[in-house]
């Protein structure tokens, strides 16, 4: 399996849980990470000397922050795009609308404006490397719209679909067709349910402004379009030490964890997903895949 995220914590909140599965039952797993997070917001007021208009050292940092929560995991193969530093976090400003974008002043050497066949190439090569049979990305909107998220899901697409021609840079390896893509989600029905109880617990400020009856956000999939459902739940401790591991970017008292204590374990010990390509393979009661690898040999 190879997952491909933007930036450092974004692997751990979107599949924590299930990369520590599929680690547990001998699959190997291989995260490529695009970039270093170096415009992350500092939460750690110790560390706030490290963001990107102080001393501009948080990418640095978030490399241990990262290595920390894959041993948490159990993943082993771990890297970043290019090597670490090759792309730099491109920043995001949000929108009227409610979600992310680009700013107007983007740096030279962001990750948004890499050049997306020379990135793609940097995948193509993990690609033909590990050989996977699943790769997890984001959906077309980067799930909410960062510059960066987007750019992954644009470069891992690209990636794939060189990585199985045979007549494309044979330098970088032998052709592999990956065979089962998959796309991360977040069941509206399970944030629907999240926000109900977080209300009638009393809890106003987490999640600010999501009415659990109204309209929710971009990142949010209809339950109509999921494939697979992975539960993970005995790993959910697991990626909750992983998410506290990301100490700059996580904080214990956050939205995050607030949904975890009103809702326990199964929050996020369930992790949804959208199949891209492939054949969906055998599903449960619920019509949802419950193994990413469901059909392969």
């Amino acid at each position: 399996m190879l997952l491909v995220h933007a930036h450092p914590d974004d692997e751990s909140i979107g599949q924590g849980a299930t990369m520590a599965k599929y680690v547990a039952r001998g699959t190997q797993v291989t995260l490529v990470t695009c970039t270093l997070g170096e415009e992350g917001e500092v939460l750690v007021p110790e560390l706030e000397h490290l963001a990107a208009d102080r001393d501009d050292q948080l990418g640095q940092h978030r490399i241990t922050e990262l290595a920390h929560a894959m041993k948490e995991l159990g993943v082993t193969d771990h890297r970043f795009l290019g090597g670490a530093g090759r792309y730099r976090d491109s920043g995001m400003v949000w929108h009227e609308d409610g979600h992310a974008t680009a700013g107007e002043a983007v740096k030279e050497g962001t990750f948004w404006r890499a050049d997306l066949l020379e990135a793609s190439s940097h995948l193509v090569e993990v690609i033909r490397e590990v050989r996977p049979q699943v790769m997890v990305t984001y959906d077309e909107f980067g799930g909410y719209g960062h510059p960066d998220h987007i750019q992954a899901h644009r470069v891992a697409t690209y990636a794939a679909s060189l990585a199985a021609a045979s007549s494309y840079r044979k330098d970088l390896g032998e052709a592999w067709d990956i065979a089962k893509i998959y796309w991360g989600a977040m069941s509206e029905s399970r944030m629907r349910e999240g926000l109900r109880r977080l209300r009638a617990a009393g809890d106003m400020t987490a999640f600010e402004g999501l009415d659990p009856e109204g309209p929710l956000p971009p990142f949010v999939t209809p339950d109509d379009q999921l494939t697979a459902r992975v539960d993970a739940g005995e790993f959910a401790e697991a990626k909750m030490r992983a998410m506290k591991a990301h100490a700059t970017q996580i904080t214990v008292d956050g939205p995050f964890f607030a949904l975890s204590n009103n809702l326990g374990n199964e929050v996020w010990g369930v992790e949804f997903f959208r199949l891209a390509k492939g054949v969906a393979g055998p599903t449960g009661e619920d019509g949802l895949e419950t193994d990413l690898f469901a059909g392969l040999e």
